[in-house]
């Protein structure tokens, strides 16, 4: 399977202690220069920073190549790349928060999950306590619409024996 991250997903699992799901669920992540650029920024938390600098093998850098489709113009440098590298390379799944870069993702083809998917889907095998995880998340700037962690959490305990 191939998985394609742009920052955010990356930024915050690291900031809750949850990088690890990343190659429990998918085994290798790539990421775009732009998004490795900004994951190493200075206005990036020093845990992140620690993080990228010395990433594990899982986690590569990649050149996400060219693309030219105009719909990417209202993105940003690391939703841009992280698109572009996850249709080059055929990509699975795109890590992705935003919610314009989802849009376009799934425009352009690309399926799209978010940080809260992955925690879900963590928990779904095991991996995470859902609601712990959601409370170390909202200690952080994460943002997501009202109610949908709550509504992850109902859809989890829903789906337990």
């Amino acid at each position: 399977m191939i998985v394609v991250a742009d920052t955010s997903p990356v930024n915050y699992l690291t900031l809750i202690g949850e990088t690890d799901l990343l190659r429990q669920l998918y085994s290798e992540v790539l990421i775009p220069l732009a998004v490795n650029n900004e994951l190493l920024s200075p206005d990036s938390p020093p845990p992140v920073c620690q993080f990228v600098a010395r990433p594990p093998r899982w986690l590569s850098v990649v050149a996400p190549g060219s693309n030219s489709d105009p719909r990417l113009a209202e993105l940003d440098e690391g939703e841009r790349e992280a698109i572009v590298l996850a249709l080059n390379h055929g990509a699975d799944l795109l890590l992705i928060d935003e919610r314009d870069g989802r849009r376009v993702a799934l425009v352009c083809g690309v399926e799209a999950a978010g940080t809260l998917r992955v925690l879900a889907n963590g928990a779904e095998r095991g991996l995470v306590d859902l609601e712990d995880a959601f409370n170390r998340l909202r200690k952080t700037s994460f943002r997501a619409a009202p109610g949908l962690m709550e509504s992850l959490l109902i859809e989890r305990t829903r789906g337990m024996p």
